[in-house]
């Protein structure tokens, strides 16, 4: 490269990162879950038209009762089918409408009870904007709950949550929300007995709340861990 101008050594070097970047990536262990398109990977366990595609982000608008969008990767016939992860780093970005209430949920499945069909098991990591729901953006939800939240919800904004054995940690706007490890033998209330982890790892879902709410995501993808 010693007879090429300083520019244009520049110029070069940037075209070989560009061209190297997806594999840099796809080596960093990286799994993209959203292809920017269309729902493909993904299947809605109720009310599936609480779900399409805006400018190349999933909108998340509850057309009835709550609906979940689950991941289910390469789209198995079986409708029960989905994807499991245990112990893992899950990032996404992400905002809301103005009083909107959203969620992701980990470590789930489809059990769901209630006439507005919340998700029985795993955790939830809460995002909402709204003032009447007390527990706000970065919440493990009902488990260790923010009373302020540390983004404002109109604007984009990073989620990074990981999951390793039996801790989590949940980032928003690169600040820890959230560092909690569930104890052993971990007893809850009645109402919420299935927010635990699950041995086996669980489903990944997000969450349209309901008719008033709606959140938008995008560049979600995951990291699993040893």
């Amino acid at each position: 490269m010693k007879n090429i101008p300083m520019l244009g050594r520049v110029v070069l070097l940037a075209s070989f990162a560009l061209m190297f970047a997806p594999f840099a990536r796809a080596a960093e262990g990286w799994r993209e879950l959203f292809n920017g398109k269309d729902l493909t990977g993904w299947r809605a366990n109720a009310y599936p038209d609480s779900w399409s595609v805006v400018d190349g982000t999933i909108r998340a608008h509850a057309t009835k009762e709550s609906s979940h969008l689950f991941f289910v990767g390469d789209g198995k016939n079986d409708k029960n089918d989905f994807v499991r992860f245990k112990n893992f780093e899950l990032e996404f970005t992400t905002r809301g409408e103005p009083n909107a209430n959203s969620g992701v949920f980990i470590h789930t499945d489809l059990a769901a009870g209630g006439a507005a069909l919340r998700l029985s098991n795993g955790y939830e990591i809460q995002l909402n904007s709204t003032e009447k729901e007390k527990r706000k953006t970065g919440s493990l939800y009902d488990v260790v709950d923010l009373a302020t939240s540390p983004v404002d919800e109109t604007k984009w904004f990073a989620v990074r949550i990981t999951v390793k054995d039996r801790r989590i940690t949940i980032q928003v706007g690169g600040k820890t929300t959230v560092d909690y490890t569930e104890p052993d033998n971990v007893q809850r209330a009645p109402a919420r007995k299935g927010r635990r982890l699950n041995p086996l790892g669980g489903a990944i879902a997000l969450q349209a709340h309901d008719p008033k709410s709606v959140f938008y995501f995008k560049s979600v993808r995951i990291r699993e861990l040893n």
